[in-house]
């Protein structure tokens, strides 16, 4: 089976959550379980990190794979979802999985996978985890893809847990409630491994103090320690509490028998791009007319970039938007600039909300502009509108984004 037809499999045959919705959803850990099992469970032969969180845990997650490799570690890295080639979701050190071994993991298991009517994310985190333990990495970054107690990645027992944050996100799986939705993710918080939480809030922290004692877990609230300020090469202005999870995140590390300087730090945090290959956060396309791009989706991550987007000065704004059809839209509707010109778009998956529908709810609060029947589409639209000292902004969902890189 060649590559893209092991894709396309994997894709039509697999239910997979960000694509479909709640059809793929899982409520328990029975299924990796079951696959770790037939894989002679590989997520025991590394040492990991996991990290957690409604927002940041992406960049977060690369900023301490980048710092690692700076550190001369040979690191695993998973994350979720990919942008525009599945194997972006399993990196090490940088170099995503081969071909080969894609094609190779599934031939050995379709049968196992069809048996048990695993799910896409099911199967990839079993692939992740083989193919880190062949490899025979020194670490692995891990970060969660839904929630956390019920997700396909808690079968690691890791060196450290990393929460972000929490925002209101995924209701309909995690609860509707800050608290319900700190208790899910804190559900990373395992016996005796210490957690770092990234950012203090009243609603969540009882909760993270209840399940850290216990769990005998020491516990650090990143935002209250004092740490040196660092700069990044992601310049997103949100990527400030990342960087301070991630430095509380490297002393716990450090205590493990990592050995990672101040020089490997620095450095780390300056080059996570090129060290990582991470492209979506705050990432600029073109100058004139400016482009930028960014996957923030829910109502925090959106918060924080319409405050980076009030740093930028320009003559016009033009948003090419779209977003899936289970976002309650009402959430993040006040955040949505409205001295701007909107392209609707529907991302090309099932999940996608259609551009007609995006365009009259939107329109009824004041949010000017046409749908298009892709996203190139629209894109190329506000490109052709756009003066050189506008701005164009592409956001509203990782799959919009993912479209236009």
């Amino acid at each position: 089976m060649a590559y893209q037809d092991t894709l396309n499999w994997m894709f039509s045959q697999l239910p997979m959550y960000q694509r479909q919705g709640q059809s793929a959803f899982r409520k328990d850990l029975s299924n990796t379980l079951k696959l770790t099992a037939h894989l002679n469970h590989p997520e025991r032969d590394f040492k990991s990190i996991h990290v957690a969180g409604t927002n940041g845990k992406g960049s977060t997650s690369h900023m301490l794979a980048s710092i690692l490799q700076e550190a001369g570690y040979k690191v695993g890295l998973y994350t979720s979802p990919h942008l525009k080639d599945f194997r972006e979701r399993i990196k090490i050190n940088g170099k995503v999985v081969s071909k080969q071994f894609v094609n190779g993991f599934v031939k050995r298991n379709r049968l196992f996978f069809e048996a048990n009517s695993l799910s896409f994310f099911e199967m990839t985190v079993g692939m992740a985890f083989e193919y880190f333990s062949k490899q025979e990495i020194d670490i692995a970054v891990v970060e969660v893809g839904l929630g956390g107690r019920l997700d396909s990645t808690n079968v690691i027992t890791p060196e450290v847990s990393v929460i972000t944050n929490i925002g209101l996100d995924h209701t309909q799986f995690l609860g509707d409630t800050l608290e319900a939705i700190a208790f899910e993710k804190g559900g990373v918080i395992k016996p005796n491994i210490p957690v770092i939480i990234g950012e203090t809030q009243k609603e969540t922290t009882p909760v993270f103090k209840e399940l850290a004692e216990k769990n005998n877990a020491n516990i650090v609230f990143a935002d209250k320690e004092e740490t040196e300020t660092f700069t990044s090469d992601l310049t997103g202005i949100y990527q400030s509490k990342n960087i301070i999870t991630v430095v509380q995140t490297v002393k716990e590390i450090q205590k493990k028998g990592f050995y990672i300087s101040h020089e490997n730090i620095k450095q780390g945090l300056l080059q996570v791009v090129k060290n990582t290959g991470l492209m979506g956060r705050w990432q600029t396309l073109q100058i004139h007319p400016k482009v930028v791009c960014d996957t923030g989706h829910n109502r925090d991550g959106l918060n924080y970039v319409m405050k980076q987007l009030s740093n930028e000065v320009f003559d016009a704004l033009h948003m090419v938007f779209g977003v899936v059809n289970d976002k309650d839209l009402t959430s993040i509707i006040d955040l949505l600039p409205k001295k701007a010109t909107y392209y609707f778009c529907k991302p090309d998956i099932p999940r996608g909300l259609e551009a007609k529908e995006l365009k009259n709810t939107l329109n009824g609060f004041g949010l000017k502009g046409e749908a298009y029947n892709s996203v190139n589409e629209a894109y190329n639209s506000a490109l052709d509108k756009a003066s050189v000292n506008d701005f164009i902004l592409i956001g509203g969902s990782t799959f919009v984004v993912a479209e236009i890189i």
